[in-house]
C-alpha cells in the first residue's frame, strides 16, 4: 500500500483529501503546518507528496526545493496544489514533479498520483501541461 502525506494548511481540503486518498486504498497521513511537514516525511517516509504552496509558516515551494536537493527525499514524487492556477511555473521553478490546480476532481488528483507512482524513477521535472 502506497504511503502519501498530505501537506495544506486548510484543514477541509485535508480532510477531504485524506478521505478520498484512504478510499482509493492509499495510506495516509497529513499536516497542517509547513513546519511539521519535515518531521513527518522522516516519520512516514512517503511514497509520493501532496503539497499546498501557500502555506502558513514554511513556505511549500521552499519544503519543495529542500526535498529535491536532499539525497534521502529527492526521488519522492511531489504534487504542488493550488488555488492558483498560475503557480504552475512557480512549482516548476522549485522542482515539483506535478501541478494540481484546486479545486480539482477527485478522479483527475487520483490519475496523477497513479502516474507518479508508477514511474520508476520519480525525479522527473514538471510536465508543461
Amino acid at each position: 500500500m502506497a504511503k502519501i502525506l498530505v501537506v495544506d494548511d486548510d484543514e477541509s481540503i485535508v480532510d477531504s483529501i485524506t478521505l478520498i486518498l484512504e478510499d482509493a486504498g492509499y495510506r495516509v497521513d497529513s499536516t497542517l503546518s509547513g513546519d511539521e511537514a519535515y518531521n513527518k516525511i522522516k516519520s512516514f517516509i512517503p511514497n509520493l507528496i501532496l503539497l499546498d504552496i501557500l502555506l502558513s509558516g514554511v513556505d511549500g515551494r521552499d519544503i519543495c526545493k529542500k526535498l529535491k536537493k536532499d539525497t534521502t527525499t529527492k526521488n519522492i514524487p511531489i504534487i504542488m496544489i493550488s488555488a492558483h492556477s498560475s503557480a504552475v511555473k512557480s512549482a516548476q521553478e522549485y522542482g515539483a514533479n506535478d501541478f494540481l490546480a484546486k479545486p480539482f476532481g477527485i478522479d483527475e488528483l487520483l490519475e496523477m498520483i497513479k502516474k507518479h507512482l508508477k514511474k520508476p524513477n520519480s525525479n522527473r521535472s514538471l510536465s508543461a501541461s
